[in-house]
């Protein structure tokens, strides 16, 4: 599948804003064979007085920006092409949860995609009893990894429901799981806390996921917005699978990935920090759109 991908991200503020440093999560990555970046350009405006392109830790593409001006809005607009030519589901058979511990045990590498980032407690995905317990309940020993990811990723879409307006990005996976609603963020915590609880390694994909239109309707043009699911490894001879338990599947070619990360603090679309008084506004769009159809 071959994408264009529009973002706009803006941010308004009360009182202009000074000294500000951000980074951002947005440029699809180059996935040897799953997804090729063709090409793609950030905007922003106003320019800022400094911006920098590299690559975080994870191997992620992140864009550094500073202001020395003081501003009251800022607008970041992204385009990309990118051809998707797979998905992240079980390839094989993977280990069950005792090979999985004892391949853990073996594990040496220290890389930037090393299971062993991804077991420990993060900001965003802390331990939870409630969590734990919940998963234990849709799990059993004899189950591969990858039935576990497939089973906990279900469970969670049937039980939770989604709304856009009963969390914020701060809300706790524990709150949203307890109230059982939320937005892909909270159920890709919730499955990332789910999976830890059990010695599988997981973390936080961020990106972009094709939707379509009810039946009869036209696709609307930026109604979109960025997505998260969940990528957890289930041994060396499969390697890292990804769900959507928002959308109870393995990631496929709608899925379009931008980041990888432990939790969303690792992969947030925009971060930084910036002097000012008062509140602030933001909005933004996500317009993913097949080329040709």
């Amino acid at each position: 599948m071959l994408y264009d991908i529009k973002l706009n991200i803006d941010y308004t503020f009360q009182a202009p804003a000074a000294g500000a440093r951000q980074i951002l999560h947005a440029m699809p990555l180059t996935i040897s064979g799953r997804q090729r970046l063709i090409a793609g350009s950030i905007e922003i405006d106003p320019e800022p007085a400094m911006r920098r392109e590299r690559e975080d830790f994870f191997g992620n593409q992140l864009t550094e920006i500073a202001f020395s001006e003081p501003h009251s809005k800022v607008v970041i607009g992204l385009k990309a092409r990118v051809e998707v030519t797979g998905g992240a589901e079980p390839a094989s058979a993977s280990a069950d949860l005792p090979a999985l511990t004892k391949a853990l045990d073996a594990e040496t590498d220290l890389g930037p995609r090393s299971p062993l980032h991804f077991l420990p407690a993060s900001p965003y995905a802390r331990p939870d009893a409630a969590i734990a317990d919940w998963a234990k309940t849709h799990t059993s020993p004899d189950r591969s990894c990858g039935e576990i990811v497939a089973a906990l990723g279900l469970a969670l879409h049937h039980e939770m429901r989604f709304d856009a307006e009963a969390t914020t990005v701060e809300t706790p996976a524990a709150e949203a799981f307890s109230a059982r609603h939320g937005v892909c963020q909270d159920f890709t915590h919730i499955m990332i806390i789910a999976l830890r609880s059990l010695g599988i390694p997981s973390g936080y994909v961020s990106g972009y996921l094709r939707t379509l239109p009810p039946p009869g309707q036209e696709r609307l043009e930026g109604a979109d917005a960025m997505h998260a699911w969940v990528s957890a490894w289930c041994g060396p001879g499969v390697g890292w699978v990804e769900y959507d338990p928002t959308n109870a599947a393995f990631a496929g070619t709608d899925h379009i990935v931008v980041a990888y990360g432990r939790d969303y603090a690792d992969v947030a679309p925009v971060r930084g920090a910036m002097r000012t008084a008062g509140g602030q506004t933001s909005n933004q769009s996500v317009d993913v759109a097949p080329v040709g159809e």
